[in-house]
């Protein structure tokens, strides 16, 4: 068995996105979270290191890297702003769905602009009768005339606001009754179409989060991804890999946070004449916290490894997911105990952490959804 390390150029990758980070988020991730306000202004600074199109193809104007890569950039950003993190992984969950089922015409209208980050992408799916019932959808698409009419409501949209919007619909049903999906490209600015309400979040307020609205909505015939009926499985690929990942590589930027700052802390504050880090009981805490940070993390990467390697990913990602996130719940509230009343001092990032931790559980499917998951493979791949 090989021992697992980051290639030269993935650890160039990932001090160019820290110093990135720390130049440019760290200092406004507090203002972010409390004005709820995403920076979309730093969407062309991330195109231009690469970031937004990480694991897009040179030709289209990415820097042809894989999901390796992708969680290491998101990962840095999450440190210091979870917010920013989750919209720059719903950025690539409307790509990934574009570049794996587009034309090559779409690939190369949408794309390039995706990556420079001159336009926002996103992915409407969830709608307000549930998100995991995923062939419950009510939003409608009839073909009529050679266009593409859209009509209905998705809730809990993350970059709502967005340029270039991949939208799954209701485009008939099967032969045993069921719906049959398709996913659609809508842009910004088509009549009828438009973000609604704002939802205010406990967590991950470095991102926009709410409805998006489509009236009686016209595309072109091209505009739908595959054909009619592959709306499921565009959808299902897009959030149970590249959305998993990405919800997992924010978690493990919390959790080194929580690292960083609980050491910080525990060497920083003197009580009895001696750093707190002196005390055993400070750190059974740290090494717990510790733990939790280096378990989400091989999780992660052995997924997006798997995933690089063009290999079955999405039990595993399910696994990353349901224990980063609930790992990074554990490690904030360890951590802001550690700290006593400066704990919940919201100039220490330490209060933050635990309301993105906790916003993160649902985003791509709840812990009980990665349970099922998980047991429905588990049940099968160990069958004797």
């Amino acid at each position: 068995m090989q021992f697992f390390e980051f290639t030269e150029d993935q650890e160039l990758l990932r001090k160019a996105v820290r110093e990135f980070a720390e130049a440019e988020v760290a200092p406004k991730a507090a203002e972010w979270d409390e004005k709820d306000y995403c920076p979309m202004e730093l969407f062309p600074m991330m195109g231009e290191l690469g970031i937004n199109g990480i694991f897009t193809p040179e030709e289209y104007g990415g820097a042809g890297m894989g999901h390796v890569e992708r969680a290491i950039c998101i990962e840095e950003i999450s440190r210091y702003s979870a917010g920013l993190g989750i919209a720059l992984m719903t950025h690539h969950l409307g790509m990934s769905s574009i570049l794996d089922f587009g034309t090559e015409e779409q690939k190369k209208k949408y794309l390039p602009e995706l990556c420079a980050g001159t336009k926002l992408c996103g992915l409407a799916v969830t709608e307000p009768g549930g998100g995991s019932d995923f062939s419950g959808q009510k939003t409608t698409a009839e073909l009529v005339d050679g266009q593409w009419v859209l009509n209905g409501r998705k809730c809990f949209i993350t970059n709502h606001h967005a340029d270039v919007n991949v939208i799954t619909a209701v485009t008939g049903v099967d032969e045993r009754g069921r719906n049959q999906l398709g996913a659609f490209i809508v842009e910004k600015g088509t009549p009828g179409f438009g973000p609604g309400r704002k939802e205010n979040k406990l967590g991950l307020r470095g991102s926009v989060t709410g409805d998006v609205i489509l009236n009686e909505v016209k595309i072109p015939e091209g505009n739908i991804l595959g054909k009619a009926g592959d709306g499921g499985k565009i959808g299902m690929a897009a959030i149970g890999e590249v959305g998993r990942a990405g919800m997992s590589a924010i978690c493990v930027g919390i959790l080194r946070g929580c690292v960083e700052e609980a050491v910080k802390f525990a060497n920083e504050r003197i009580v009895y004449g001696k750093p707190i880090s002196k005390l055993q009981a400070v750190q059974f805490e740290i090494a717990n916290i510790r733990t939790e940070y280096e378990a989400a993390k091989m999780l992660l990467y052995y997924a997006a490894g798997k995933k690089d390697a063009k290999l079955p990913a999405t039990p595993d990602f399910a696994i990353a997911k349901y224990y980063s996130t609930e790992a990074a719940v554990r490690a904030s509230k360890r951590t802001m105990d550690l700290m006593g009343g400066y704990g919940i001092i919201n100039e220490y990032p330490v209060g933050r952490f635990l309301r993105d931790a906790l916003a993160s559980i649902p985003s791509g499917g709840t812990s009980h959804i990665q349970q099922l998951i998980i047991a429905g493979n588990t049940l099968s791949a160990f069958k004797a």
